[in-house]
């Protein structure tokens, strides 16, 4: 068994797809086609069955990922396979697994970028869920970028930058005006954003250690839409500062220091130790970094 049908098999497992697996690997679809019959005969067995979710495992498929993933990086060692990625010829397709957050914040500038330097690369956005650690360790997922807690063990990581907290509200609040007071705070009405990123648990705990009730009148799972929101009601939204300033930029909306201290927290970059040395994923990375430092 060769390189390339070890290869094969784990595009195919990661992507699903025939057609993105020879685009991932820089190969016509017959061959992945023909690498994909060798395997099944090799293996007596169909491998990946094609159904309305793409091409799926089948149990023994499930059983062998795992070792020929290890063979097939021991191959490459041990030839010393030198893998270039040219980012302006490259079809490669990427897939970022992102929070809210990251969608509002970064997401239009990486995609300008990526056009300007790599203009037939594709890029792929994933949620955040449950799975997403899963996604990152079976390489279904390049990378993923946020506020991510559940990230910090176990994978590679960078910090982008650090981020605290605004209140924001619609510019002509009839009580609210250059300046967000404890009493106000306390007296408002708020809408609680609960999603993935915001950071909505540290101001829940900063708040309950302070002994301070809001008055919560609205919780939204999804960040899209609250600038209408707040510009269309009296509502008060703490968000990540560098929402909050995103939001004054697309709304009749401003942003105020909050009348507490909450604590900052780190936006990174995470990926999974079979990626460090991948070019293709380091020049993604490379271009994520510079993003967050131009800002």
């Amino acid at each position: 068994m060769d390189m390339k049908l070890l290869a094969v098999f784990d595009e195919v497992y990661k992507t699903r797809s025939v057609s993105r697996a020879g685009e991932n690997l820089g190969i016509p679809q017959t061959s992945v086609s023909l690498a994909l019959g060798r395997l099944r005969r090799q293996f007596n067995d169909p491998l990946f069955v094609r159904t309305s979710d793409g091409m799926v495992p089948t149990p023994h498929a499930a059983e062998l990922v795992q070792p020929l993933r290890q063979a097939l990086e021991l191959l490459r060692l041990a030839t010393k396979q030198q893998v270039v990625f040219d980012p302006a010829t490259s079809q490669r397709r990427f897939r970022i697994s992102m929070t809210d957050t990251s969608h509002l914040q970064f997401l239009p500038s990486l995609i300008n970028r990526v056009n300007t330097l790599a203009p037939s690369v594709h890029i792929e956005i994933l949620r955040i869920t449950p799975a997403t650690p899963r996604l990152m360790e079976s390489g279904e997922s390049d990378l993923a970028v946020g506020f991510m807690p559940e990230l910090e063990a176990g994978f590679y990581q960078q910090k982008l930058f650090e981020q605290s907290f605004a209140c924001v509200v619609r510019k002509d609040h009839p009580r609210i005006e250059a300046r967000m007071t404890a009493t106000l705070f306390k007296r408002e009405k708020h809408v609680a954003i609960t999603a993935a990123g915001t950071g909505h648990e540290l101001v829940e705990r900063e708040l309950e250690r302070l002994g301070v009730q809001r008055r919560v009148a609205l919780s939204l799972p999804t960040l899209p839409g609250v600038a209408n929101l707040l510009a269309n009601t009296d509502l008060i939204a703490t968000v990540p500062e560098r929402v909050a300033q995103m939001l004054v930029r697309i709304a009749n909306v401003k942003a105020l220091n909050p009348p507490f201290e909450f604590p900052t927290f780190s936006i990174k970059q995470h990926w999974h130790e079979r990626f460090q040395q991948d070019p293709a994923n380091r020049w993604l990375r490379s271009t994520v970094a510079d993003l967050f430092l131009e800002a």
